[in-house]
């Protein structure tokens, strides 16, 4: 399944990301290694941290191959990294190739990809719109198996009571700083030690 597959690294407002693509459109999208939460990776070098993304990467798919990228991937990687610099990006129509994932995981992506930037839906909210009140459990799961983070817009789903997990790299403070960027959340007030630094 893995043969003709593609890779590249892309460098985003929360650090190097990685793309897997396929004839059929995008396969995965790793997030980093070693988030980047407003400045740089804290005792991890630029380098290192790319290691990281692309070991990830070329373990689950170690037959993909860096190289050219086409234009339709181009095309994603490019407004991937927009998104992630705070423009107003819709990736709704980046073709994913998500043979072998469950069709409710499928029917989740879906709703997930249909939350405009900016916005968020709960657990609850989506299953409802699944027409399966009750279960936002299950919705979390699906969200949690999600390939293709960012295309597949899984941190835009929230808990009721706050912003839920994330099994992305950097767990919730990579959800929580890519929702800042989108403007869905406000970024935390600065504390006494940024101010501290802003002066020297």
């Amino acid at each position: 399944m893995s043969a003709g597959l593609g890779m590249a690294l892309f460098d985003t407002g929360v650090g190097c990301c990685g793309v897997v693509w396929g004839e059929n459109g995008i396969v995965s999208v790793a997030l980093p290694a070693n988030p980047r939460h407003g400045g740089g990776v804290a005792g991890n070098p630029a380098g290192a941290a790319r290691a990281r993304t692309r070991a990830s990467l070329a373990a689950a798919y170690p037959d993909a191959a860096e190289g050219p990228v086409p234009a339709e991937a181009r095309a994603a990687i490019d407004g991937m990294v927009a998104l992630l610099a705070g423009a107003p990006v819709d990736l709704a129509e980046v073709r994913v190739d998500l043979a072998g994932v469950p069709e409710f995981h499928e029917r989740v992506y879906e709703v997930a990809r249909a939350i405009p930037p900016g916005q968020t839906l709960t657990y609850g909210e989506v299953a409802v719109r699944l027409g399966m009140p009750g279960a936002a459990q299950a919705v979390g799961q699906a969200l949690g198996s999600n390939p293709i983070p960012i295309i597949i817009p899984c941190h835009r789903v929230v808990a009721a009571g706050g912003l839920g997990g994330f099994s992305a790299p950097g767990g919730s403070a990579t959800k929580r700083r890519m929702l800042e960027i989108e403007g869905a959340l406000a970024p935390p007030p600065p504390t006494l030690f940024d101010d501290l630094f802003a002066d020297s």
